[in-house]
């Protein structure tokens, strides 16, 4: 389509009214556990050519029960002192990163000096040494962003009677604070709702994860009192489905009663579908990229989060929800998700979510496989980073409400501008490829505009100009171009970020 004839004749950013607020650290990531202790991740795509698997299973980080091993390729450890690596991650800061996935769950602590046993203990799959934790640590300094995680819950960490021991969670946060680090929040373990594939024991239950969770319940409230709870962290269900991945899943609704109110956060995963890697799991929550600007592909975190708000809702109402992975898809990321044509959904995404009252998303992940914000390789920004670092830059934490959400083609979406008093920041993604779409504001702003010359390349221009690092890899300046009060024309498929600093919105002061 072309022109959306339902928008207001004019927007006016002074009287849009607040409907809620997001955590100042909001835009938040995931490191891999993984990815710190070293270990089998998800192949990439160029990779997955082949029919066998690489000869390094016997490599620290196992592959997960009931998945193929030819999905997975070895990874060093990621360099988290890299210097470009921290100056990118900093300039998004402040932030959380989560250090957890799947693989924590079966990680395994070795509280001594020196590097790890070649063989984990018994019971575990992997393990994490002082030192790389202390990366870890020191990392979340330089770059202001407060550490989140989860624990251990395979059989190493239990007793005869397969009950949950505190042994190595108590060695790890004594470590952690003796290091000079800090956990500002802990789920127990790593999507319980998939806890065999995850690692915890074989035939575990909704109610032997509403022991453990009393056990670590009292463990990190008496040990680390000033850590919030989060949890389930639970994955892939929606209102249609709370089931989708098949009969080893253990629906949510079933953990949560069991459980009772016991969590500070109510937190969720959140992947709209499964990548290309995983598709035979469930080929009906695969996409295309062909349908990577629709309506449908962008709506799909509506009726997730709508499952898990109701749940909220019914079992802790009131707490605030984190999403504490978030990605494109499932197992990686699908080719796309590294370029421009994933940046819409990340936008859109957060944006959307915000108003449903979501106060922190946690971007799975900072660098790694196809959906980093970051090359892994190379630490190049990728397109998401850039729309992250304008989000960061320009959205403030409070959400506001536009007097329309769009028509057709064209979504808005509009926050309080940070530390600028009364001003607004409005949000106008262009979702069609080929027709630009007209957007009349009632006052003055300072347009940053993202658009692509090829929707599934990793280029992406600021206002026509291609963002790129400079020489010493400091971020080019992020200059709008300021544009009078009236109407403006949006470029297909792009992305606009109006700073409206002199809006006068009372909800803004």
């Amino acid at each position: 389509m072309a022109f959306s004839a339902d928008l207001p004749s004019t927007l006016n950013p002074a009287s849009m009214r607040a409907v809620s607020n997001v955590d100042v650290r909001f835009q938040a990531y995931n490191i891999e556990m993984l990815e710190v202790t070293g270990g089998r991740f998800w192949k990439p795509y160029k990779e997955l050519q082949t029919n066998s698997a690489q000869n390094d299973t016997d490599r620290p980080g196992s592959t997960p029960p009931g998945m193929s091993a030819n999905m997975y390729q070895y990874r060093p450890p990621t360099d988290l002192k890299n210097a470009r690596l921290r100056k990118l991650a900093a300039a998004l800061g402040p932030a959380y990163v989560r250090v957890s996935g799947t693989w924590a769950n079966t990680t395994y602590f070795y509280d001594a000096s020196g590097p790890a046993p070649k063989t984990p203990p018994k019971g575990f799959n992997s393990a994490l040494t002082r030192e790389q934790w202390k990366g870890v640590i020191d990392f979340s300094h330089a770059v202001n962003a407060e550490i989140v995680t989860s624990f251990a819950v395979s059989d190493g960490t239990r007793n005869a009677e397969g009950v949950w021991m505190p042994d190595q969670a108590r060695a790890f946060l004594s470590y952690t604070k003796s290091a000079g680090g800090k956990i500002a929040a802990a789920e127990f373990m790593n999507e319980p709702n998939l806890a065999t594939i995850g690692g915890a024991p074989k035939g575990y239950d909704a109610a032997a994860y509403a022991r453990d969770t009393a056990l670590f319940h009292n463990f990190l409230k008496n040990t680390s009192p000033g850590t919030l709870f989060a949890g389930p962290g639970s994955v892939g269900e929606n209102s249609s489905t709370a089931v989708p991945l098949g009969n080893g899943m253990l629906p949510s609704r079933d953990v949560l009663k069991a459980v009772g109110p016991v969590y500070d956060i109510f937190s969720y995963h959140l992947y709209p579908a499964i990548s290309q890697r995983c598709a035979a799991i469930s080929p009906a929550m695969g996409t295309t990229a062909a349908v990577a600007l629709s309506t449908e592909w962008l709506a799909r975190p509506d009726a997730i989060n709508g499952y898990y708000t109701s749940l909220r809702d019914e079992f802790e109402p009131g707490k605030p929800i984190w999403i504490t992975e978030a990605a494109d898809a499932a197992c990686g990321g699908n080719p796309w998700a590294s370029t421009f044509l994933d940046t819409f959904r990340y936008v859109d995404e957060h944006a959307r979510l915000a108003q449903q009252g979501v106060r922190v998303i946690f971007h799975n992940t900072l660098a790694a496989s196809d959906y980093s914000l970051v090359d892994e390789n190379t630490f190049a920004p990728r397109p998401n980073y850039w729309a992250a670092l304008l989000w960061h830059r320009l959205m403030g934490t409070t959400v506001l409400k536009p007097a329309s959400s769009g028509a057709g083609d064209l979504r808005l979406y509009a926050h309080c501008m940070d530390g600028v008093p009364g001003g607004v920041t409005l949000l106008a993604i262009n979702t069609n490829r080929h027709h630009p779409q007209p957007l009349a504001v009632s006052a003055a702003s300072e347009q940053y505009t993202l658009t692509a010359p090829i929707l599934e390349g990793t280029r992406v221009d600021l206002n026509g100009t291609e963002l790129k690092l400079v020489s010493d890899d400091s971020i080019p300046a992020l200059n709008g171009v300021p544009v009078s009060a009236g109407s403006i024309t949006l470029p297909p498929a792009s992305i606009t970020f109006l700073a409206v600093r002199n809006a006068k919105n009372a909800s803004c002061r």
